[in-house]
């Protein structure tokens, strides 16, 4: 379809494509699948009604929130940024590491806000789509995985449109931007304590982390 029919926008034959249509949408609630450094996405804009949206398509464990894309550290400052998150946002930013921070204003809604914990993941994503289109939102952008629960996520947009199917995603628009490089998924750092923590190692090992602090820790295991 066109930009025009509401439902895809076709950014491999113009990367400058008009996202004010897909912002609008986002703002009414509506979801987006879109392109990100590591994989295809599924998000909304940072409020309730979007977010149980996203939830309710992807059938999202309610102990797994989602995490949030936004335009740089200065977006979000009400979160409680430790030094040790400011250092690793200054290294790492735009890039694959997503930050765990504590949300003591409740900013973020229940569902990207973890209710156990009151922490929020956050990530500046350096692929030109996805931060155009926070930049243009003007306000976070929630991200997930666009894939069935229990397979692995999805890379290019033909993939995206059978999921989007599978899922009963008819009112999901898809910015295609064609098929991602092969990409490990974004690695997770828990940063609401003292002593940062590596819950997920992905596309940044834990070495890199290491480089910048050397405290840096993994999650133990069961």
């Amino acid at each position: 379809m066109t930009a025009s029919a509401g439902r895809t926008i076709d950014l491999r034959v113009d990367p400058e494509a008009d996202l004010e249509p897909v912002v609008e949408h986002l703002r009414r609630g509506g979801l987006v699948a879109y392109p990100t450094e590591t994989v295809y996405g599924l998000g909304s804009a940072c409020v309730d009604e979007g977010v149980r949206a996203v939830r309710a398509l992807k059938r999202r464990d309610r102990g797994k929130p989602l995490i949030a894309l936004v335009e740089s550290q200065d977006a979000v400052q009400g979160l409680e940024w430790t030094p040790a998150a400011r250092e690793l946002a200054e290294v790492f930013w735009p890039g694959s590491v997503t930050l765990v921070l504590l949300d003591p204003r409740r900013i973020f809604p229940e569902g990207v806000r973890d209710g156990r914990t009151g922490t929020v993941g956050v990530r500046v994503s350096p692929h030109p789509v996805a931060s155009r289109l926070v930049r243009e939102l003007g306000a976070p952008l929630t991200s997930t995985s666009l894939n069935v629960p229990g397979e692995p996520p999805v890379t290019s947009a033909d993939e995206a449109r059978q999921i989007l199917s599978r899922l009963d995603g008819s009112e999901v628009w898809l910015l295609d931007a064609g098929t991602l490089p092969p990409s490990a998924p974004s690695t997770v750092v828990d940063c609401s304590s003292g002593v940062p923590v590596v819950l997920r190692e992905g596309a940044v090992p834990i070495e890199r982390l290491r480089c910048v602090l050397p405290e840096t820790h993994e999650r133990p295991t069961d």
